[in-house]
């Protein structure tokens, strides 16, 4: 029994110098094949860095085509089919009898026995986004039977098949490390580093700021950095991504760890996680170059407090501490893909000598909010609550009320949690109230509408993006146009009824239609503000018919639309 032990500990050590190997332990390789009868090509990988979002699953291209066949990845059952306008689109779920979930999701529809399935349940429901949990005995599915059709539905970017696998306690787990193949023989790439003084007291290069430091490519998959010297407790971070064979998207990497004078310090593996993580992302990048660049840098070091169960084998949470003046240090970086296509970045840093004073800034008109505590604020007709715990760190924040404008700071700080901002109308007592809202304001002077909710004469809204806010009015309702139709036409030959809607203040919040009286079903596609009837259904027989379609706004201004069509029953 000892022997076979030591046997297994000296097999385990050997797996653990290889970080692929070490993570798909125990994990079934030959268990789900690939859910589409293509070649696969990534536009995304698993744990991308996304808005606000680990990146969940593969994004499978599909040759910037609707309709590529979607087959079960293996035998189980439909266990959960949600269509949403935004987010997922239409989604399909399969559990499987090893514990494991395979989830689809862009579609276009489902194979027909699912979709007479969905469409039974949305008649039923009378609504479009629908949410429903067949028993192990509704849908069964075989493995690789078609199960739907590839799209572009929801907050998709282009048509494309977003495939995720979740285990047994609904966690993302990467597809590549269950046996999915995706060919990949190209290294990662580096585009920027940045190093970080982690308090007042730190410096980089004698200035108590973060500075990009210059990067040097080598041959070999390597690159140096500029020297540069340090003092106290530092960071460092990377942009990096990755790209696959068969396409030049910049995808996100593995696998991630740093060496300290030759002593790993710092590790973090994309293997899987939970969803409630996942908006620590904004805290595992530097937050403020994103929004003032739109590129991602990531801290290879542990942010305080932070969950996220991709980190792995770290020192000091992968903070460099510098103090010995004089002292050089040499700093390694390994960014890895799945397949182990390597690039590795050399730093050297000299400690320098510790300042003898850092001036604070001047920033009087700022209003310091502890992240440990909720902050409440009063401001004219203004209130604003920020709860314990919505920001990561204590900061100084330029909060600011002007009229009907209150400025919380701008968007170069995250926020884990939802800030309250509370408006009194009672001076616009005597208008519609019904039509105001808070809303955000862009740098080029744009509102967006936030939601809104509104007691009595007070309006309130909950949001997680730092900025200026004001309160502004919606009183046009929504447009309603025909496309594919005129009023008292024939359209025997049309496969569907297709209509434009728009709102230009606030959105579309919902919508109904009903033929001779009866609803009839209509997806909505808010990229493209179609609405669109399948005759398939089976609602409209009558030879003459009678369409109304009412259209609502985020703020309750509605506009109904009715037109006379005939078919040929």
């Amino acid at each position: 029994m000892i022997r076979h032990f030591f046997c297994f500990l000296a097999l385990f050590l050997l797996m653990s110098r290889f970080g692929v190997s070490q993570t798909i332990k125990n994990l079934p390789q030959d268990y789900f094949v690939n859910p589409l009868d293509i070649d696969l090509k990534l536009s995304g990988t698993f744990g991308e860095l996304r808005s606000n979002h680990f990146h969940s699953g593969l994004d499978i291209k599909t040759n910037q085509r609707t309709g590529a066949t979607v087959h079960a990845a293996a035998s189980g059952y439909v266990s959960r089919i949600k269509i949403e306008r935004y987010g997922y689109g239409k989604a399909l779920y399969i559990t499987h009898p090893n514990g494991y979930t395979t989830v689809y999701a862009h579609l276009k529809k489902f194979s027909p026995r699912i979709e007479s399935y969905l469409k039974k349940k949305q008649y039923e429901k009378e609504s479009y986004a629908i949410q429903l949990f067949p028993s192990d005995l509704d849908l069964r599915v075989d493995q690789s039977e078609v199960v739907a059709y590839s799209g572009n539905s929801g907050g998709s970017g282009g048509p494309h098949l977003h495939f995720e696998i979740r285990d047994s306690a609904a966690r993302p787990i990467n597809p590549m490390m269950m046996g999915i193949e995706i060919p990949d023989t190209k290294r990662p790439l580096v585009k920027q580093i940045k190093a970080y003084p982690l308090n007042e007291t730190s410096t980089i290069d004698g200035k108590n700021e973060a500075k990009l430091l210059r990067l040097i490519p080598l041959k070999g998959g390597k690159f140096k950095v500029a020297p540069f010297s340090a003092y106290g407790d530092i960071g460092i971070g990377v942009n990096t991504s990755d790209q696959q064979n068969g396409g030049p998207n910049q995808n996100g990497t593995f696998h991630m760890e740093t060496f300290f004078n030759g002593t790993k310090n710092f590790e973090m593996t994309f293997d899987r996680y939970a969803f409630d993580e996942s908006r620590h992302i904004n805290q595992m990048i530097d937050y403020e170059h994103f929004k003032n660049t739109k590129s991602r840098i990531s801290r290879l070091y542990i942010p305080n407090d932070s969950p996220l169960s991709l980190y792995e084998d770290h020192i000091n949470k992968g903070v460099l501490q510098l103090y010995e003046a004089g002292t050089t240090h040499a700093y390694r970086i390994v960014i890895e893909d799945y397949k182990q296509n390597d690039v590795e970045i050399n730093l050297s840093i000299t400690n320098e000598e510790a300042p003898d004073s850092i001036p604070f800034p001047k920033d009087n008109h700022l209003t310091f909010v502890d992240h440990n505590m909720t902050y409440n604020k009063q401001s004219g007709p203004y209130s604003l609550m920020i709860p314990k715990g919505a920001l990561y760190q204590s900061a100084f924040l330029d909060i600011e009320q002007s009229a009907d404008t209150l400025k919380v700071h701008k968007d170069i700080i995250p926020l884990h949690k939802n800030m309250i901002i509370s408006y009194d109308a009672s001076a616009k007592k005597d208008d519609n109230l019904k039509q105001y809202y808070i809303g955000r304001v862009t740098s080029w002077g744009a509102v967006y509408h936030v939601n809104t909710r509104r007691k009595g004469n007070i309006l309130s809204a909950a949001t997680r993006t730092l900025g200026t806010y004001a309160i502004s009015k919606d009183d046009l309702p929504p447009t309603i146009k025909p496309l594919n139709f005129k009023n008292k036409q024939w359209i025997t030959k049309n496969k569907t009824i297709k209509l434009k809607v728009a709102d230009k203040d606030t959105g579309i919040d919902g919508y109904r239609a009903t033929v001779n009286g009866k609803f009839i079903l209509l997806e909505y596609d808010y990229k493209t503000g179609i609405l669109t009837h399948d005759f398939d259904d089976g609602i409209v027989t009558d030879t003459e018919n009678e369409l109304k379609v009412i259209v609502t706004d985020n703020v309750g201004n509605s506009t109904t639309f009715e037109a006379t069509f005939f078919r040929k029953s």
